[in-house]
């Protein structure tokens, strides 16, 4: 390729660009804030670097997605040609296992190494478990493996894990004093099966360089005379040693070059540090850097914000990002009152917006910090056939802990549903396997009768015979507690009997926090149809069994989503949102103990990694910003009143939209605030329209009886705030005006099912 066209690509970068792409002996570091070209920043240098001389095999650029990698190489042919497929572009644990395939036998695996998944790991811990008479409760293999797998990425092997007395305390305090025998035994076992996890891919590519077999170390560091490391925010403790080995050693140019932002470093739950982008001039003194802060994504007043809120960390690269797109459209700000109407309230936005700006639904992203949090706005813009998806997971109804329990659910309201029996009638393993099963289902078609009047009927051998029992037994008792209970307390009775829920408890990983969450979620959910006191125009009673809960979900997990049809509203966490961007994006759940999260507040730097997250989530945003909170909402069961998140005061008033601004005077002290003075929203402008509703204070409210509730009074309700009482029909069903709610003030309610508290 000439010179002529190879570098006409330079051209098209911004001065800042340009020097990080063509600044290439030496470490160089590139801050790239978001929006900023750091893909097109990092493709154009590794292009330059051939079209300067360099051989692709002598670069070496790491990532963390293989998707990333695929598209790194992609945009590189198009500027360098077919060198591009020569380079060594790909993940970390990609690129060090094609080393090891070659290398292995230097250290005692064989070349041809078995690759164990997170399945095969567990499996493999859990016969170590079982060979040590330990309980699986307390040592749940997840559990296990999560400690393990810290502990490789922070260089820890088993005979350093032994002798940190703080890990060793740690254990004891969570009752399971020998997982370093299990991790020395694990290690073992791997070794013997010639296998390694995916740690070890990291772990082991270490050993490699460090103990240095004939000089395997020195081929390396000569092979690779540039190293690109992307997102180098998100790497480990172990990564970076890596790195530091290929190339910081005697007479090396050191060119190296990283490119990432300390403001999006959100991953220290998988043990990125925040720390090796913050000393990285410390650690390559004549590194020359590079800040990109010319934002190509968003409006003015998107990019403001951003800004704003992340001065508020103290530890930081400082930068000021700015944009030439515009002002645009000022930051919408949603309260509403429970997590119901915010769903509602963000499909009606979307509606709004689709129809003013001319948008499609792919241009809009919901965005949420636990997965759990997605029911809600499922069950909304299914309501107003909106179509969805449920990016980098499943929809709220098909998760499979969601879909167990609810089996039971279905189990114990239809004895006949052979499907549901089927799912659970060895879930949570009970000792009744797939050949007993298939036995019975073979019955049951035989005599044309169910599977459940199969198991009521005949005896099984002794093995078998005490498992089906028990299922048999919990199903029964199940079926008498939904009779004389309401949904929600038959659900949580289902949950503990069948033994899902400690099941899912005794999984303390990231994922089995992940599915707890949900079910909590599911069984909030049913509260809240329990505790929904309003009745549906035309209708005189109120039905609150299981059987009436399950008809109202019915038609969601029955509806699935065209996964062909493009043209979907995305909902995701923020941290499967990294790196994407949306026209229009909703930042949902935005309270004290959500959004930061209650277990991010116990040090000031999980604060600051929650802060930003926001960073990232609000900057995903290109045109269109709302933000939203729910005064109350049902967790764990229970109707809880939240504060407002800190992240929304630290956005100044002028980059709302005022319009949308609500006084919060009456509950806007952040309470749960450990780091610095409370905060208040009391700046943010009263508008006569919106008017913030009365906080319900459930510690002091007493409902009076139903009889005792007349016209004309006012009256308090949990959810509503205050009302008055227009109207009671002979069927106890009050009309009741909440003047201050903005949607649909006047609400039909049943008195013998809601809680009203006079007032006057």
């Amino acid at each position: 390729m000439s010179n002529a066209v190879g570098y006409s690509y330079l051209s098209t970068l911004n001065d800042v660009q340009r020097n990080a792409v063509t600044t290439i002996h030496g470490p160089v570091m590139v801050i790239a804030g978001p929006g900023s070209g750091k893909t097109r920043v990092l493709t154009f240098r590794i292009a330059h670097l051939l079209n300067s001389g360099a051989h692709p095999g002598q670069v070496l650029a790491l990532t963390f997605t293989n998707k990333a990698a695929r598209e790194m190489k992609e945009r590189i042919e198009k500027v360098a040609g077919n060198d591009a497929n020569k380079v060594w572009a790909g993940t970390f644990h990609s690129l060090f296992a094609r080393i090891l395939r070659a290398e292995a036998h230097r250290i005692g695996y064989p070349n041809d190494f078995t690759i164990y998944d997170s399945d095969d790991t567990k499996s493999v811990l859990g016969d170590i478990i079982k060979s040590m008479n330990l309980d699986k409760k307390v040592y749940a293999p997840g559990q296990v493996r999560a400690r393990i797998s810290a502990a490789k990425s922070n260089l820890i092997t088993p005979k350093a894990y032994a002798a940190n007395d703080d890990l060793m305390a740690l254990d004891r305090m969570d009752r399971r004093p020998l997982i370093y025998q299990i991790y020395e035994k694990y290690v073992a076992k791997c070794l013997r099966a010639g296998a390694m996890d995916f740690d070890d891919l990291l772990l082991q590519m270490y050993k490699l360089l460090y103990q240095n077999p004939d000089n395997v170390r020195e081929k390396y560091q000569r092979q690779f005379k540039y190293v690109l490391v992307d997102e180098f925010q998100d790497t480990n403790y172990l990564q970076y040693q890596i790195i530091k080995i290929l190339t910081k050693y005697q007479g090396s140019e050191e060119n190296i070059c990283i490119v990432g932002d300390d403001a999006q470093s959100i991953y220290s739950f998988r043990g990125a540090t925040i720390e090796n982008i913050l000393q990285f001039e410390h650690d390559y003194p004549t590194v020359q850097t590079f800040k990109l802060e010319q934002n190509y994504r968003s409006t003015s007043f998107i990019v403001e914000a951003a800004n704003e809120v992340i001065t508020n960390n103290k530890k930081q690269i400082q930068k000021k990002i700015f944009t030439e797109k515009g002002d645009g459209m000022k930051i919408k700000l949603i309260k509403a009152m429970t997590d119901t109407e915010e769903g509602k309230r963000v499909a009606d936005t979307i509606i709004e917006q689709k129809n003013r700006f001319n948008l499609s639904n792919k241009d809009f992203a919901i965005l949420y910090r636990t997965n759990g949090q997605s029911r809600i706005f499922e069950e909304q813009l299914r309501r107003y056939n909106i179509a969805y998806r449920i990016y980098g997971g499943l929809s709220f109804y098909s998760r499979k802990e969601i879909k167990d329990l609810v089996s039971y659910l279905r189990l114990v309201v239809n004895d006949k549903d052979d499907e549901a029996l089927k799912r659970v009638i060895n879930y949570p393993k009970r000792g009744i396997g797939n050949s007993t099963i298939d036995q019975i289902a073979q019955m049951a078609d035989d005599n044309e009768v169910s599977m459940w009047e199969v198991l009521s009927r005949i005896e099984f051998n002794s093995r078998a015979a005490k498992s089906v029992g028990e299922f048999v037994g919990i199903i029964k008792a199940a079926k008498a507690k939904a009779m004389l209970s309401n949904a929600y307390d038959a659900a949580v009775y289902i949950a503990k009997a069948s033994g899902i829920l400690s099941e899912l408890k005794s999984d303390t990983s990231l994922e089995g926090q992940g599915r707890i969450e949900n079910l909590n979620s599911l069984l909030d959910g049913i509260k809240e149809f329990v505790e929904d006191d309003e009745i549906a125009e035309g209708e005189t009673t109120m039905d609150k069994s299981l059987a009436a809960f399950l008809q109202t979900i019915s038609l969601m997990t029955d509806q699935d989503n065209d996964a062909e049809d493009q043209d979907t509203v995305t909902l995701m966490s923020i941290h499967a949102a990294k790196g994407l961007e949306f026209k229009s994006v909703f930042v949902v759940g935005l309270e004290e103990n959500l959004f930061p999260s209650y277990q991010s507040l116990i040090t000031q730097d999980q604060v600051d990694e929650e802060r930003r997250l926001f960073y990232v989530a609000i900057t995903r945003a290109e045109e269109h910003l709302t933000l939203t909170y729910a005064n109350s909402r049902y967790q764990f069961g229970n109707m809880r009143f939240n504060d407002p998140s800190r992240f929304i005061e630290e956005i100044g008033d002028k980059n709302y939209d005022p319009l949308t601004i609500m006084s919060n005077k009456a509950s806007s002290e952040i309470k749960s605030n450990p780091f610095g003075e409370p905060k208040l929203l009391g700046n943010f402008k009263t508008k006569a329209l919106n008017q913030p509703l009365p906080t319900v204070d459930p510690a002091t409210f007493v409902a009076n009886k139903p009889e005792e509730i007349k016209v004309g009074q006012k009256v308090l309700h949990l959810k509503f705030g205050l009302g008055e009482v227009k109207h009671i029909d002979q069927s106890m069903i009050a009309t009741i005006l909440f003047e201050q709610l903005a949607d649909r003030p006047e609400k039909r309610i049943v008195l013998n099912y809601t809680k009203l508290q006079i007032v006057e």
